[in-house]
C-alpha cells in the first residue's frame, strides 16, 4: 500500500471550455466551488459541448473577484460578471435534465456565435435563481445530489496511472500519447495502480469525504486535441481505451475516471499535496493506496 496525493485541481467555469488549474479548491455538494456555473446553448435553448462544437476548447477562461474573462487567441476577451440582474429566462436541458437558466445577454452572445464560427446563434446561460436542477440518475449518485451543469457528478476524479496505462499502450501501437486534459477531471490523484480508482468506494482526507460512485464512461471528447479543437480523426485514444478499460456492462464504450459526490465536508479546502485515504469496495477497509 502507497500514500495517494492530490496532484491536480481544476474547475471549469463554462462547461466544455478550458478550465482553470488551481493550487487550493473549495468542496461543494455541487462539486468544486466555481465548477461549470455557465453553459453554451443555441436559441433553441439546446446545450452546445465539444462533442458537436470543438472550438469550445479554444476558450480560455480566468476569474477575478468581479467575474470570469472568456478569451480567445485573435478573438479578444469580455467579463461575464459573477452579479447578474435580470436576463431572459431561457428553459434548457442537459442531456435527460430540464434547467431553467437566465441568458447573459446580447453582448455575450455576439462574441461567442463570433469566436466560435457557429453558423447559428450562441448564448451564455447560467441556473436561474433558486432553480435546482433534478438528478436523472438517482440510483447512481443519489437522490439528493444536485450539480450546476455538469453531465453527472459534481466530481471526476482521476489517476495518474492510469492515464500512463493508457499511454503505454498508445505507444507500443505506434500512437501518440495524450495528456490529462483530454479527460477533463476536476481532482487528480498520484499513488493508485492503474485503473484502481474503480475499485474504490471513498476517499478521505481532513475532515471531508468523496464517495466514489461509478466509472466515468467516455466519449467523442477524448479525440479532441484541448489545445487545436482537432478530432483525431482514427478516434484515438478513445479506441484503444476502449480495449484496455471498456466500461463494465459496455464494452463498446471506454472508462476513465471516477464519478463522484460529495459525502461529507462542504466547505473544505483541498490542497494539492494533500495526501487522501482510499477504502477499498472489496475488502472496506480503510487504507492508504
Amino acid at each position: 500500500m502507497r500514500d495517494a496525493v492530490v496532484t491536480g485541481l481544476i474547475f471549469y467555469p463554462v462547461k466544455s471550455m478550458r478550465g482553470i488549474a488551481l493550487e487550493r479548491a473549495v468542496l461543494t455538494k455541487h462539486g468544486l466551488r466555481g465548477d461549470r456555473r455557465w453553459m453554451v446553448v443555441r436559441e433553441s435553448g439546446r446545450f452546445v459541448t465539444q462533442r458537436d462544437l470543438p472550438r469550445l476548447a479554444l476558450v480560455h477562461t480566468s476569474q477575478s473577484d468581479s467575474g470570469v474573462k472568456l478569451s480567445m487567441d485573435g478573438r479578444g476577451s469580455l467579463t461575464v460578471p459573477f452579479e447578474h440582474s435580470g436576463g431572459t429566462q431561457i428553459r434548457t436541458k442537459v442531456w435527460k435534465d430540464h434547467c431553467e437558466t437566465i441568458d447573459e445577454g446580447e453582448e455575450v452572445s455576439k462574441w461567442l456565435t463570433s469566436a466560435l464560427e457557429s453558423s447559428e446563434v450562441l448564448r451564455l446561460v447560467r441556473m436561474a435563481p433558486g432553480f435546482v436542477r433534478p438528478q436523472s440518475q438517482p440510483e447512481n449518485l443519489g437522490k439528493q445530489t444536485s450539480t450546476f451543469f455538469a453531465d453527472a457528478a459534481p466530481f471526476l476524479v482521476a489517476n495518474e496511472a492510469s492515464l500512463a496505462a493508457l499511454n503505454r499502450e498508445l505507444e507500443s501501437r505506434e500512437l501518440s500519447t495524450v495528456p490529462m486534459n483530454r479527460f477533463r477531471p476536476n481532482i487528480v490523484i498520484r499513488g493508485l495502480e492503474p485503473f484502481a480508482e474503480h475499485r474504490v468506494s471513498e476517499l478521505s482526507s481532513k475532515g471531508c469525504a468523496l464517495k466514489l460512485c461509478h466509472p466515468c464512461q467516455r466519449c467523442v471528447v477524448t479525440t479532441i486535441d484541448q489545445d487545436s479543437a482537432v478530432k483525431n480523426p482514427d478516434w484515438q485514444p478513445y479506441k484503444t481505451l476502449r480495449d484496455i478499460n471498456p466500461m463494465p456492462g459496455n464494452e463498446r464504450a471506454p472508462a476513465f475516471g471516477q464519478n463522484a459526490i460529495l459525502h461529507m465536508g462542504e466547505g473544505t479546502q483541498i490542497r494539492l499535496g494533500d495526501s487522501v485515504f482510499a477504502t477499498e469496495r472489496s475488502g472496506g477497509s480503510q487504507a492508504s493506496l
